[in-house]
């Protein structure tokens, strides 16, 4: 009677915790572009919800840096993130495309307090980039399994200059992924940590069911909280720290029975962390990005114009007599009538790139932008010295169908005469460009840019276009 009696109370006991209902808890980020200034606020939303859960996790979805000269600029460059992300607690980060933006990926990751989570990147042992493709967490007793990916352009790399990839191979995601749907069963929670855009994230739900979370970034996709697809959830905000995801995950017998996600606005949190803030405070010491180089008459309110100015200063400084820039180079969207400083010029182009000069066909000049942009008229490029017509296809108001191009006055280029051309070296190393065609300057297109504007003191870009749209 007595054996009977323990047996029962054992088979009591596991069917109580087998049927046993337990919360996971997240904190999610995307896209934080070097927001250091919200730090003090995420510290103290991230320390109050451990009160209610010790064991939250915290992750991002990559794009760490790139977006503020104090972090992108400091001497080695992205610490202040690395150390502000430690001190908050983070669990692990997605790889996105701007953390290759400087050569100083190799020492964070060693700085960091957690690990960088990808696995369709592959470095070579030579670049001493350590990454793991996924990392199971233990949360109460709970397996949470967390694989990583990070986006691929159509060269089949990441958005970023070639130049900074070099001893490291990239395949696709969705090539990738099915090697790891073993964890899935080994764990009772998978989540994919996705750099891939909400896009691509939807295209992952409907592949791979076996995710039961994809927390996403690249795209700075304000979603709401309802979007399930196949089942899974998925989960991303917008750039820059405005908000974040609050993640509720509900685990009954070794699955997912619930699934919920708040969007917190950060900001606007009423308490901060005073170490987190001294630790800014130390950051933002420094006078060199403060100096002013020229003042803005008129406020800049668009990326076009910030875009207009750009390509004049490319043409006077190089002596060209056409300019291209990459929109994806312009990092600022507006800029008030104010002073411009060295930190506004870091700001609004924060890749390091030179100055290069072709002589181009305008033939070749029109494949080259073409190329770059992939026929999408949202990756067009800005241009000095010229203006383009660009109509779109009446199917896919995206899609360029044709490009005009014209002179300053609005006459047609000569399409067959060669042109000196300035743009900044990213363009050429991802367009189609005929060989040898290309000289690469020894100045860097910020430095060019700051000369530029401390000749002009002042610059006045209000109403300047250079795209005629026509849909």
């Amino acid at each position: 009677m007595k054996k009977t009696t323990i047996l029962w109370l054992v088979l009591l006991l596991a069917t109580q915790i087998c049927g046993k209902k337990q919360e996971i808890h997240i904190l999610a980020v995307n896209d934080m572009h070097a927001q250091i200034e919200v730090f003090p606020q995420l510290g103290a939303l991230a320390d109050s919800l451990r009160t209610v859960d010790p064991s939250l996790l915290i992750f991002s979805a990559g794009d760490n840096r790139t977006g503020n000269p104090i972090n992108d600029k400091y001497i080695l460059p992205s610490y202040p993130m690395v150390a502000l992300m430690n001190q908050v607690g983070f669990n692990g980060s997605a790889l996105g495309n701007h953390e290759f933006d400087s050569h100083s990926l190799k020492r964070l990751i060693g700085l960091s307090n957690f690990r960088y989570i990808c696995a369709n990147a592959f470095p070579e042992d030579s670049t001493g980039i350590r990454l793991v493709p996924y990392q199971v967490f233990d949360v109460e007793g709970l397996k949470v399994g967390v694989i990583g990916c990070i986006q691929l352009s159509p060269q089949g790399i990441p958005s970023t200059h070639p130049d900074n990839l070099k001893g490291i191979n990239f395949l696709p995601a969705i090539e990738v992924l099915p090697e790891y749907e073993w964890l899935s069963k080994e764990c009772d929670v998978t989540i994919l940590l996705s750099h891939l855009g909400y896009q691509e994230d939807i295209e992952m739900a409907k592949t791979f069911p076996w995710f039961d979370l994809i927390i996403g970034g690249h795209t700075h996709t304000q979603l709401k909280g309802d979007e399930v697809v196949n089942n899974i959830l998925i989960t991303q905000n917008k750039n820059k720290l405005n908000r974040v995801t609050y993640i509720t995950l509900t685990v009954e017998d070794g699955k997912v029975t619930d699934k919920k996600a708040e969007y917190l606005d950060v900001k606007s949190y009423p308490k901060k962390i005073r170490l987190l803030e001294e630790m800014i405070r130390f950051y933002n010491d420094n006078p060199t990005l403060r100096r002013v180089l020229a003042i803005a008459d008129t406020p800049f309110e668009s990326k076009e114009e910030l875009g207009c100015m750009m390509c004049d200063a490319l043409m006077e400084e190089t002596h060209a007599e056409i300019a291209v820039e990459n929109p994806g180079g312009v990092r600022i969207d507006t800029h008030p009538a104010d002073d411009i400083t060295v930190s506004d010029v870091y700001e609004m182009d924060p890749f390091d790139n030179y100055a290069v000069v072709l002589n181009l066909t305008g033939d070749e000049l029109l494949h080259m932008m073409l190329s770059y942009c992939h026929n999408s008229v949202n990756s067009f490029p800005f241009v000095g010295g010229m203006k383009c017509e660009i109509t779109l296809d009446k199917t896919n108001k995206k899609k360029i169908k044709s490009v005009k191009l014209l002179t300053p006055d609005g006459k047609k280029m000569d399409m067959k005469r060669k042109y000196r051309v300035a743009t900044n070296s990213y363009v050429p190393a991802t367009s189609e460009i005929p060989e040898g065609s290309t000289h690469t300057l020894n100045i860097q297109t910020t430095d060019l840019l700051m000369r530029f504007l401390e000749q002009k003191q002042t610059v006045d870009y209000q109403g300047v276009r250079c795209l005629h749209i026509i849909k």
